[in-house]
């Protein structure tokens, strides 16, 4: 499509009365590949190509979508969403005078996976396989899945907004099942990033299956975790799972604006513990949920959501900013053409503090230290949250003692933000799919080492259950 043709679809999609308009083309290219029961099981290779049109009336909105990308079958969609938004007046036709937006960030593609054989993708995923198997013979299952991405969009509006980009990104998982005794217990390892197969020049295969098969084993010989209220450290080597679920989805726009998120109405006020700083940042270099532009051409940038305990902003996409006659943060995402764009985070995480990790744990008289989160649920309109340990230890004197299994981290998302009493010097990302609203897209968390004063803990997670199936992909 030239700019002529997207010109003539967005006047279309608005001719009936609409105030905005907006065209998102996707070519997206894939190669998957799964290892399961020590052999590849699944090659998959292919394409997807289409658009969608999103129509704005007020701040009501359609959307329609097609895999046609001709200029006759994209104008019909246009009508079609055009009609929705209907009014009594007919818009005028004006000329539309195309920009596109400054980015403020380069993604680099050191080597394509497209010049990359399948092949040698395939001896990546054999190698983890094979080093995961190794680590103990109690292990019963090992399943390793590779992804990589190509996307080329074209996104273009009726404010003149026009941006082209190209988007590449890899990702390798390791899910481990071990069993001795009756007992089943699983351990997982992912690495992504938006890059190309340089991926593996920072990480090695054989050591991300070894990881996820230590923590496997490893919890076969845990004891059962305590249960009751006791101090929590949250080891930078989580993640920031907590930080993603109990807060960061609270801070999308739309479920502000729906009044449903328990942070709705408290800008400006004290919501955690004065060392908690709060950052979404699309502009990391090669992190899992960076990009140039978000999926309405907005560039990415960095925003600061709670600074020292206060929340300071939400995360805007086009419509949500719309209603309140602001910018968009640059948080609007898809997962594909198939989907209109919704308030998502990116790179999620609580910004490092002063005191050394070492230190933390030392003044812990009795608590738990997690070092991997697990599952969970979250009620955004309130809060509380449950999580499952994938792996943690019991901290006795100041010292790390011995791994339990088993536990559950029940809280709310605001009163945990505000117990937490030090934070870590240190730094660790996690990543993953993020879902909301029936759509994934690929994002990162981070934190430093976190001292909690108080979080209830109980339970007993889905890795317990004789069950040699479980597997988290």
């Amino acid at each position: 499509m030239n700019r002529k043709e997207i010109e003539q679809i967005l006047k279309a999609a608005t001719k009936h009365g609409a105030d905005f308009a907006e065209l998102f083309w996707e070519h997206k290219e894939t190669t998957a590949i799964g290892c399961e029961e020590n052999r590849i099981e699944r090659i998959l290779s292919g394409i997807d190509e289409g658009a969608g049109i999103r129509v704005i009336y007020n701040n009501s909105s359609s959307y329609a979508y097609t895999n046609e990308v001709n200029l006759k079958r994209l104008l019909e969609v246009a009508e079609l969403a055009g009609k929705a938004a209907q009014k009594q007046r007919q818009a005028v036709a004006e000329p539309l005078c195309f920009h596109t937006p400054s980015a403020h960030i380069k993604l680099p593609v050191e080597i394509a996976p497209g010049e990359i054989k399948i092949e040698d993708k395939t001896k990546k995923v054999l190698e983890a396989n094979n080093a995961a198997r190794r680590v103990d013979k109690r292990i019963r299952q090992v399943s390793v899945g590779y992804q990589d991405v190509r996307q080329k969009v074209n996104i273009a509006n009726s404010e003149g907004v026009y941006v082209e980009d190209l988007r590449t990104r890899t990702r390798l998982s390791v899910n481990v099942v071990a069993g001795a005794d009756g007992v089943v217990q699983t351990g997982y390892q992912a690495v992504a990033g938006t890059v190309g197969f340089e991926l593996f020049a920072e990480h090695d295969p054989h050591e991300i299956g070894e990881a996820a098969a230590n923590r496997a084993v490893l919890m076969l010989s845990a004891r059962n975790a305590p249960q009751g209220k006791m101090p929590v450290v949250l080891d930078s080597k989580a993640g920031g799972t907590m930080i993603h679920e109990a807060c960061g989805h609270g801070l999308e726009a739309d479920l502000v604006q729906k009044g449903l998120s328990v942070y709705a109405g408290k800008k400006e006020e004290q919501v955690a513990s004065t060392l908690v700083t709060v950052v979404d940042d699309g502009l990391l270099p090669k992190k899992y949920g960076s990009y140039r532009y978000d999926d309405e051409g907005c560039p990415a940038q960095k925003t600061l959501l709670i600074e020292n305990g206060v929340l300071k902003e939400f995360m805007y996409d086009y419509q949500t900013a719309r209603q309140e006659k602001r910018a968009s943060t640059g948080n609007g995402r898809r997962e594909s053409y198939h989907s209109r764009p919704l308030p998502r985070m990116r790179n999620t995480y609580i910004a490092p503090g002063k005191t050394s990790p070492e230190s933390i744990i030392r003044e812990v008289k009795e608590g738990l230290l997690v070092r991997a989160m697990g599952g969970g649920q979250v009620n955004t309109t309130t809060g509380d949250y449950v999580f499952d340990v994938a792996e943690g230890y019991i901290i006795k004197d100041g010292e790390i003692q011995y791994p339990v299994r088993g536990a559950t981290l029940t809280g709310n998302g605001p009163e945990t933000l505000r117990l937490i009493e030090m934070v870590g010097s240190d730094f660790g990302f996690a990543v993953g799919v993020c879902g909301k609203g029936g759509q994934g897209v690929p994002v990162a968390d981070a934190q430093p080492t976190l001292a909690v004063r108080e979080l209830i803990v109980g339970g007993r997670n889905a890795a317990e259950r004789k069950d040699p199936m479980i597997r988290r992909l």
